[in-house]
């Protein structure tokens, strides 16, 4: 899916913003879920894209960790880009390993597509809108203020991990699909 979404999302317009269709993502994802072979390279990249969006969403306390929830939602009003970082790193440390190497590959497509967002017309900043709400939610007993505000925070410090994100993973993000 992953590899689907580095070679065609860069030169897909509105790749992440636009959704594939419903009823072929419901039957998608209910074959992937019964362990059914599916060939995602016949689908739309739309389908592929939504279909991860919503792998992510399904990640059980979320990708980015449920119980760091505040940590993140504070990192980007600490200090300057390099203090960012670091706090992000240390972060990123506190992850289960399966959830840093997919977090890894997820910033490497992205990244790949904001190189291209001439094309593609998706920035890190567009990128993060469609994306951060998959990565981390709020408490379950918000209000829609505080939902809001949330939304807002995830989604700048998604778009500052797309701009960093060969800072924060190191520069092989850019080579982990190898040559295309």
């Amino acid at each position: 899916m992953l590899s689907l979404l580095y070679q065609e999302g860069p030169s897909t317009e509105g790749i992440f913003r636009r959704s594939g269709s419903a009823k072929t993502c419901k039957e998608l994802k209910e074959k992937l879920d019964s362990g059914a072979e599916v060939d995602l390279a016949c689908e739309s990249i739309f389908v592929t894209a939504s279909l991860f969006k919503d792998f992510l969403r399904n990640i059980p306390g979320s990708i980015l960790s449920s119980q760091l929830c505040d940590k993140w939602v504070s990192v980007m009003d600490q200090g300057n880009n390099e203090e960012k970082i670091k706090n992000i790193q240390r972060l990123i440390e506190q992850l289960p390993r399966a959830n840093v190497v997919l977090l890894r590959y997820l910033f490497g497509v992205l990244h790949g597509i904001e190189i291209r967002s001439e094309e593609n017309q998706m920035n890190a900043f567009n990128l993060a809108i469609c994306i951060a709400p998959s990565l981390l939610w709020p408490p379950v007993s918000s209000t829609p203020d505080v939902e809001s505000e949330f939304t807002k925070k995830i989604s700048s410090l998604v778009q500052f991990l797309t701009e960093n994100c060969c800072r924060i993973f190191g520069e092989e993000i850019t080579s982990l699909f190898g040559e295309i």
